[in-house]
């Protein structure tokens, strides 16, 4: 239905000139309008996967056009939810990256013991995968209860998801060899118990979570980083938007603090990869005070994207900085229903 609604669309009468295309106009305004309107910011993510989850979006929604697929999110909102469950891309597993996990244990907790308190921030945590990795390894190294974890999204349904500890049980019995592979000492049985078709977390795990939407293309920083996970977020953005985006996390970093990208993702060939020290194929570390790199070269460029705002606080992060809950993750709590069915509905 998607090569159809394609195929049927009409297109610009201007040869040779893709950009001025009816399909590209809309797509702009579509982008324009989610950005001003909702405050979720696609307008420089990698145009073509970008323009295969919309046509999958408007075959979801049974509209002809871009335009009236506008109309429907701009105004319905759980078409919008809907339209952020597919281009959010929470394709996810836990412990899919091992071997960043491995050096997690053996390289970044013995410096991370050198602290009295530890802040980890993981961007972009989608379902909540990641977070319950981390959680495991923190809890099998004893850094579980010294240890803040900031989780964030941009996508209120799939915090909500997280929020609850629930993930589909296929998935987590299928990583058991990513755990023991990431240097898991027990099993993943260990950690939760079944429920039905899902594996509830044990609870303890993500006590110490807090939960807060944030955009990594607007939003400013809200608080300085011992370790950042951010994987398999970058390869979705433009390569303007992934140096702007990179230029964030590095500011959100401590000094000597380190930051974990998707292993399929790398900073070579960025200019913020001259920033770090490289400590494995997808972990990065900040130079300290005093450090000299071997290899130097200018930070990124300061400012912003031509056309976008300038960063902005988010309205809930001054009360997470410090530890307090977001408002948000209250209400997924008290209304879970209420994002399952509208991720039901998609």
């Amino acid at each position: 239905m998607v090569d159809r609604l394609s195929a049927a669309r009409p297109k610009a009468t201007a040869p040779g000139s893709d950009e001025r295309s009816l399909e590209e106009i809309e797509l702009r305004l579509l982008l324009e309008g989610i950005a001003l309107h909702h405050g979720y910011d696609f307008r420089e993510y990698a145009r073509a996967p970008l323009r295969r989850n919309i046509l999958m979006g408007m075959a979801l929604e049974g509209v002809p056009t871009i335009s009236a697929y506008q109309d429907r999110v701009l105004h319905d909102p759980a078409s919008l939810q809907r339209f952020l469950n597919i281009v959010g891309v929470n394709v996810t597993s836990m412990f899919r990256e091992a071997i960043a996990l491995r050096v997690l244990r053996e390289e970044i907790v013995p410096w991370l013991r050198t602290f009295p308190s530890v802040r980890i921030w993981v961007a972009g945590c989608a379902t909540g995968e990641d977070v319950a990795s981390l959680a495991i390894v923190l809890r099998e190294t004893g850094m579980l209860g010294h240890t803040r974890i900031y989780a964030t999204d941009i996508n209120e349904g799939s915090l909500a998801i997280a929020a609850r500890g629930l993930l589909p049980l296929e998935s987590v019995q299928s990583s058991e060899a990513d755990y023991r592979r990431s240097g898991g000492r027990g099993a993943l049985t260990d950690y939760y118990a079944v429920a039905g078709e899902m594996a509830r977390l044990d609870e303890t795990l993500l006590s110490g979570v807090t939960w807060s939407r944030h955009n990594l293309v607007s939003d400013a920083s809200f608080n300085d980083f011992h370790v950042i996970l951010c994987t398999n977020v970058l390869t979705h953005f433009s390569r303007e938007l992934q140096t702007q985006v990179q230029e964030l996390l590095y500011d959100s970093l401590v000094r000597s603090g380190y930051l974990i990208v998707g292993r399929l993702e790398s900073l070579i060939g960025w200019g913020s990869s001259s920033l770090y020290t490289r400590r494995a194929r997808s972990s990065w570390r900040k130079p300290g005070r005093g450090e000299v790199l071997r290899r130097c070269a200018a930070p990124p460029a300061k400012g912003r994207l031509r056309g976008h705002p300038a960063r902005r606080p988010n309205a809930h992060h001054e009360r997470i900085r410090d530890g307090g809950d977001d408002p948000a993750a209250a209400r997924f709590r008290a209304n879970p229903d209420h994002f399952r069915d509208s991720l039901r509905a998609g």
